[in-house]
């Protein structure tokens, strides 16, 4: 006696022929759904990889790494300092200081570095306008060919000053100004009036004469260099960098004459430094974790500013770059989680409705099979290998055409799939061959009968209840934990990582609401159902009794019910959750920008802002125009802790009217600043961490004058993205001797972008326009747009063959009915209403109650769920409800239900009497 199965190899090849059509509607499910699960997830890794790197590309200069270094000392033996020649070697040995402490992970993610030494700023005393000067030297990485090349048009490159006998020289303290040699580009030099051979009139800080000497005129080129980026200055006059109405130019070191610039200066007045500058290219969200990491540890390692040594001083964004963008790609993948997991859910109760109608035509074989002396086990190995094979070639089918679509495959979310599509005939099957073969007989006693139904019910309710308790327990966790996996230096942050970390269960708390309110509907449609067939028998419509009676006996049947109402209500979840996230994504850039437009001027026009905002006033189409002076970073104290906030300083009436034609939040507390009084100037506040708050003393320092008390009076509505914000009236605090010179111009109105871009202020112009169609072409907002979409059409689809399988599953006894019921006499059109009345009462129920599901499940994990970080808002969004597409899709089931009875009328009309009155005829 063998162990294992008897299989009847005839029946294994005959039995899916005979069932084609069924096992390949179950085929084409499960590659759909493979397809589905095995693409979204490298689809998201992709996007995930397009983040960072558009968040590292943005973010600019915040992300480039410098470091600083001090100079070795050069104290003489006679008490003076000693001339280095080899001083460019020595800056050429911070790349190498610089890259062994970089690590490998964070190295290949660089570009080539450059180096700079820079002097202190001084000024030029030839008598005109207000100019500052800078002596700087660049060199790049010797591995990118050292630095910027130039063309000499006159004169040459810097030379030392002292003859190479005594390039190693040791020169006193105190002593007169050392000679320096610098290069000037084509447009100081005729900014300045200077040639070869001319001095350049320098003064530093304390009016201390510096001795520079034009060595000779340059062009760049290539212009586009980065090392350029380092001191731009140093190829043209850059106006406003050294405040308002000055301009800056520079002079090019040589290695050459870098020493004498050394001797020049005091130690701390010529700084040596390093710029790294990432590539984003070479980024994924991967690395980005181990990068971040590198950075805060050498930010962590790195030498105070106060230490006198050769230690490396680290100093960028980079690792806050990188946290905030791998924060927003955690909230993605985590609500893709949500909307992947629902999709799964819908295709197990199909895949579970299909085995059921499958089971249902294979009824009688099995039956027959069985009574022929077929074991159980037989049975099941033959329906099991038959399932595990179709679920295999779809399986492949559909890894094979994600592999197609997307850059990679993910088979762990398909499969819970692929084992229902497996298991799920086989084990139906099974029992319903035990069942039909069974010679249990029904007992006669009624307590025993009683025994049995209890006994079932128990089953059921503890079914149920295994459900609610894990639904309870998503929801909990969800509200508890919130839906961000922990973020680890070294862990990627996709939908797979996200199985580890704890997030399924709190992703799965919208599919289990949905099959938890399902099961709860369920529980009341039949007692719905069983009222309409005793109101109908009291009625004088004998179509109301047929279709009460057949909707009545179906009523019980859990699958078809389950698959509608949990499709409906996931895909008005995944709806309402679009809806939410676009309009969060508008108002995430009403915030930004604060108005239709801002202008924000740049520090050589800012004595123009008045004109602008004047001008710009009287276009057509334009409301409101409010001109403000914004700083960030502003030096004010709160309780003697330097907080350094958002200093926005404005007309409060002009702001509060601005605030009015937008629909950002009014300021309702902005006339409080306008309150004439002796004493501390009134300010209102908004703080993240609560260190602003009302009641605070506030300390504005200056330094050109005596610091400028502030009391808060108010919450202060938002600025921009800050975090922190303080805002006083312009009048008021000009009334303490604060110069108050706008820099920001905020314009309001349906004609504020056209008549911003007519003027000809140097500004940047930040249209919310704009602002808004980047953000919904950013990545994660593409993505999980689109994402959106694709769930809400696969849980329609799901949802509509779920109905027309349930149609299906009943279909035989159903029109096996309605025959008879016309062989007495009841007309076509009748039947259908019969019909119809058998097939309503499941699709109502979820076309009412499946949205109604889906929009609260949708309010009770907005805040979980954390879409403002994908909307940049400050708080969660306002939950909105797009109530027309909701609408469509609960009509969509009435009139699937319409094409259902059309198709099934076309394929039965033709039936035969004889087959209709045939005892046991099907």
């Amino acid at each position: 006696m063998h162990w294992w199965p008897a299989l009847h190899w005839p029946t294994v090849r005959s039995r899916p022929r005979a069932d084609a059509g069924p096992l390949l509607l179950t085929t084409v499910v499960v590659a759909v759904v493979v397809l589905f699960a095995g693409a979204v997830p490298p689809l998201i890794r992709a996007t995930a990889d397009d983040a960072v790197q558009q968040a590292v590309r943005r973010a600019g200069d915040d992300a480039a790494i410098r470091v600083h270094a001090r100079w070795e000392p050069d104290a003489g033996p006679r008490g003076g300092r000693v001339r280095d020649p080899y001083l460019a070697e020595a800056v050429g040995d911070l790349h190498r200081m610089a890259r062994d402490e970089l690590g490998p992970d964070l190295a290949a993610a660089l570009r080539p570095s450059i180096a700079g030494v820079t002097s202190s700023t001084l000024k030029i005393t030839d008598g005109s306008v207000q100019r500052t000067f800078q002596l700087s030297y660049l060199g790049n990485d010797p591995a990118a060919g050292g630095g910027p090349d130039v063309t000499w048009i006159a004169g040459g490159a810097p030379r030392p000053s002292v003859p190479e006998a005594d390039s190693r020289v040791e020169v006193p303290y105190g002593g007169p100004p050392w000679p320096a040699q610098v290069g000037l580009s084509k447009a100081d030099a005729e900014a300045l009036g200077l040639g070869p051979g001319d001095r350049i009139p320098l003064v530093d800080q304390h009016n201390n004469e510096k001795y520079v000497q034009v060595s000779g005129v340059f062009e760049a080129a290539d212009s586009d260099d980065p090392a350029w980026r380092l001191a731009p200055w140093l190829l043209r006059p850059v106006p406003g960098v050294d405040g308002v109405g000055s301009t800056r130019l520079a002079g090019l070191l040589s290695a050459d004459s870098l020493p004498d610039a050394r001797l020049a200066f005091e130690d701390d007045e010529l700084q040596r430094s390093l710029w790294f500058s990432p590539d984003p290219e070479s980024l994924t969200q991967d690395s980005a974790g181990s990068i971040a990491a590198t950075v805060v540890a050498l930010k962590a390692s790195s030498g105070s500013s106060g230490v006198r040594d050769g230690t490396l001083r680290w100093e960028t964004r980079l690792d806050a770059v990188l946290r905030d963008v791998r924060t927003q790609i955690a909230a993605a993948t985590a609500q893709a989680s949500v909307l992947l997991i629902g999709v799964l859910a819908v295709a197990v109760l199909v895949l579970m409705l299909a085995a059921e109608l499958l089971v249902r035509r294979r009824a009688s074989a099995l039956a027959a099979a069985r009574q022929r002396g077929a074991s159980l086990p037989d049975l099941a190995a033959e329906l099991l290998l038959e399932s595990t094979v179709l679920a295999l070639v779809a399986a492949v089918a559909g890894l094979a055409l994600a592999g197609a679509v997307a850059p990679g495959l993910s088979w762990s979310w398909a499969t819970p799939v692929v084992l229902t599509a497996a298991a799920a005939g086989p084990a139906l099957g099974t029992l319903a061959a035990a069942r039909a073969t069974r010679d249990r007989r029904v007992p006669a006693n009624r307590a025993a009968r009683r025994w049995v139904r209890r006994t079932g019910q128990l089953r059921r309710a503890t079914l149920e209840a295994a459900v609610l308790a894990a639904a309870v327990a998503a929801f909990v966790a969800l509200h508890q934990r919130g839906i961000l996996p922990a973020v680890h230096s070294g862990a990627p942050a996709g939908p797979e990582s996200g199985q580890h970390d704890g997030v399924t269960l709190p992703a799965s708390a919208p599919a289990l609401g949905a099959l938890t309110g399902g099961l709860v509907l369920l529980r009341l449609l039949p007692v719905g159902t069983r009222l309409a067939l005793w109101r109908s028998l009291r009625s004088r419509h004998p179509l109301a009794v047929f279709g009460a009676a057949r909707a009545a006996a179906t009523s019980a049947r859990v699958l078809p019910l389950l698959v509608l109402v949990t499709s409906v209500a996931l895909a008005s979840f995944a709806l309402t959750l679009q809806a939410t996230t676009v309009r969060g994504l508008a108002a995430g850039a009403w915030r930004t920008v604060g108005a239709d437009v801002r202008l924000d001027v740049s520090p050589a026009a800012e004595d123009s802002t008045a004109d602008l905002a004047r001008r710009i006033a009287a276009g057509q189409g334009v409301r409101q125009v409010v001109a403000a002076q914004v700083t960030d970073g502003a030096p004010i104290a709160a309780d003697s802790t330097l907080v350094a906030p958002r200093l926005v300083i404005v007309d409060a009436v002009a702001l509060a009217r601005l605030l009015a034609a937008t629909p950002l939040a009014d300021g309702p507390e902005l006339d409080k600043l306008t309150a004439a009084g002796p004493g501390p100037v009134p300010a209102l506040v908004r703080s993240t961490d609560g260190e602003l708050r009302p009641g605070t003393r506030l300390e504005l320092r200056r330094q050109d004058g005596p610091a400028v008390q502030l009391a808060v009076v108010g919450a202060a509505p938002t600025v921009g993205d800050a975090d922190d914000v303080v805002i006083v009236d312009a009048a008021a605090i000009a009334a303490t001797g604060v110069p108050v010179v706008p820099n920001t111009v905020w314009v309001a109105g349906p004609g504020a972008a056209r008549a911003a871009a007519d003027t000809s202020v140097a500004a940047e112009v930040v249209v919310r326009e704009d602002v808004l169609a980047q953000r919904r072409a950013a990545p994660l907002s593409l993505g999980m747009l689109r994402l959106g979409w694709a769930s809400v059409a696969m849980l329609l689809a799901m949802g509509l063959l779920g109905l027309a399988l349930g149609a299906a599953a009943g279909a035989s006894e159903r029109w096996q009915t309605l025959t008879r019921l016309r062989t007495l006499g009841l007309r076509s059109r009748d039947t259908r209403r019969v019909a119809a009345g058998e097939l309503l009462p499941p699709v109502a129920v979820a076309a009412v109650a499946g949205p109604l599901l889906g929009v609260l499940l949708a309010g009770l994990t907005l805040g979980p769920l954390a879409l403002r970080l994908l909307t940049l808002q400050a708080a969660d969004p306002a939950l909105v409800l797009p109530w027309w597409q909701i609408g469509l899709l609960a009509v969509a089931l009435p009139v699937a239900v319409v094409a259902v009875l059309r198709v099934e009328f076309a394929f039965r009309r033709r039936r035969r009497l004889a087959e209709v009155l045939r005892a046991g005829g099907g």
